[in-house]
């Protein structure tokens, strides 16, 4: 771990820094608490120039220069069974060399007395998690948004599994709503890579055995009992993602924790064979809003959801070789995608119709 501290120094942050920023991790600037794993804090923060690095002649080392940044810091408690020093360096790793639009930037690190911390971009309308059984918050996300988030994560997912250079892979391992931020243009960042599995070039089958980690709402349960890690394990926990989207509540809901210690997956399931899955529906799509004393739908049309629903629902397929591959899901959300936007173009010239006949 030293030899990737000392590479990744530029990268080092002082706690001293850290503490003045957040007025000594004050609850004033906690954003979120993610159980036991760590504390984010918005706040601002002295950050390296990358042009004037700290390195530079007449400076000392972990001096900052002066510039201000609104940054997420994240703090992970130490002597925690999930998350120690190799998940640190592991999410540190991997997010220096994942380079896509849609994974959240590292902007530095702390590791120093008993402190592990990571500070990374800003994700100012916070993480998708803080949203799902929000009902005020919800209806900021339109069915259009909504389709738009999810297709940001798969064309993410899709890089980490089958675009890295060298025809490396990553299999993410922890895709979830509270690892997934919300920039201020709405645009979706992954973020939570401290659990990540990575697979060289050529590997057989490309799978490994690993013990399982996850969440019990977004593992996959075929990794979860043969301990066999594929790329098909992101898709299932991304299904799970989608499923959330859609219904406007987390997978592990109490609603669905009745029907199975599972939460989400299983009930989403049986739903769609029945044909009762649009029941789940979140409300608030479902809703009509008045404008200009013409009714628009803000909910999703027939082709959308049903392309949607149908690739969600093969996304948490039990077993791993019934799950399509994210190049597939990327398409198929951006057909219900193009399905809505399509549908919001006819009914604005039927409206502008209206309103010239008037």
């Amino acid at each position: 771990m030293s030899s990737l501290e000392n590479k990744l120094g530029d990268l080092k942050i002082l706690l001293g820094d850290i503490k003045l920023a957040t007025n000594n991790f004050s609850e004033t600037y906690a954003i979120a608490s993610v159980g036991s794993e760590c504390t984010l804090y918005r706040a601002e923060l002295h950050c390296f120039d990358k042009e004037t690095p700290s390195s530079e002649k007449g400076k000392n080392k972990g001096d900052h220069p002066k510039g201000h940044n609104i940054v997420v810091i994240k703090r992970y408690p130490s002597g925690n069974e999930w998350y120690g020093v190799e998940e640190f360096f592991t999410e540190i790793e991997m997010l220096t060399s994942i380079k896509h639009p849609n994974t959240v930037t590292l902007i530095g690190f702390c590791i120093e007395d008993s402190e592990m911390i990571l500070v990374i971009e800003n994700v100012s309308n916070g993480y998708l998690e803080d949203y799902l059984g929000n009902n005020n918050d919800m209806r900021f996300l339109t069915w259009e948004k909504r389709l738009k988030i999810c297709i940001e994560v798969a064309n993410a997912l899709e890089h980490l599994h089958s675009e890295m250079e060298d025809q490396k892979m990553i299999i993410h391992r922890d895709i979830c709503s509270y690892n997934i931020g919300l920039d201020e243009n709405w645009r979706a960042k992954i973020d939570g890579f401290g659990t990540c599995v990575f697979l060289p070039p050529n590997q057989e089958d490309e799978a490994v055995y690993i013990n399982w980690r996850g969440r019990p709402s977004y593992i996959d349960p075929e990794y979860e009992k043969t301990r066999k890690l594929k790329r098909e394990s992101d898709v299932y926990s991304f299904g799970i993602v989608l499923l959330e989207i859609l219904c406007g509540r987390t997978a592990f809901d109490p609603i669905y924790l009745k029907e199975s210690d599972k939460g989400l997956g299983p009930m989403a399931r049986q739903s769609f064979c029945t044909g009762t899955l649009e029941d789940m529906i979140d409300p608030i799509l479902k809703e009509e809003t008045s404008e200009f004393n013409f009714v628009l739908k803000r909910g999703p049309n027939k082709e959308s959801l049903h392309t949607f629903m149908k690739i969600a629902y093969q996304c948490v397929a039990e077993t791993q070789d019934q799950r399509p591959t994210m190049k597939v899901v990327v398409k198929e959300l951006e057909k219900a995608l193009s399905f809505q936007v399509s549908q919001r173009s006819k009914t604005l010239i039927f409206f502008i119709h209206m309103q010239n006949a008037c």
